[in-house]
């Protein structure tokens, strides 16, 4: 009988964590941003009287930029996040 063992070159506390975590919490986030987006462009049609009355009516909220800047931090975390996730490849080289 022949045993051989195989030692790992790379360490295992180099490797970044959370990498699952944070791809799901990435996939969460693009819809998220898309659903904000969508929010703007209907605040935005409200205030051009295009649709009918923005739901909120006062408050940070009743905003159209509030809503806009909300879409693009969304996908810039998200954005982040993916990469964070991605980066697991150049460890395992």
């Amino acid at each position: 009988m022949l045993v051989r063992i195989r030692w790992n070159n790379h360490r295992t506390e180099d490797i970044p964590r959370f990498q699952s975590l944070a791809l799901a919490v990435a996939s969460l986030l693009a819809p998220s941003a898309l659903m904000a987006f969508t929010i703007s462009v209907w605040n935005l049609a409200a205030h051009l009287r295009w649709t009918a009355d923005f739901f909120i009516s006062r408050g940070l909220f009743s905003h159209w930029q509030v809503w806009l800047f909300t879409a693009a931090l969304l996908l810039l975390v998200a954005w982040l996040l993916n990469r964070y996730a991605g980066s697991e490849e150049d460890y395992t080289k």
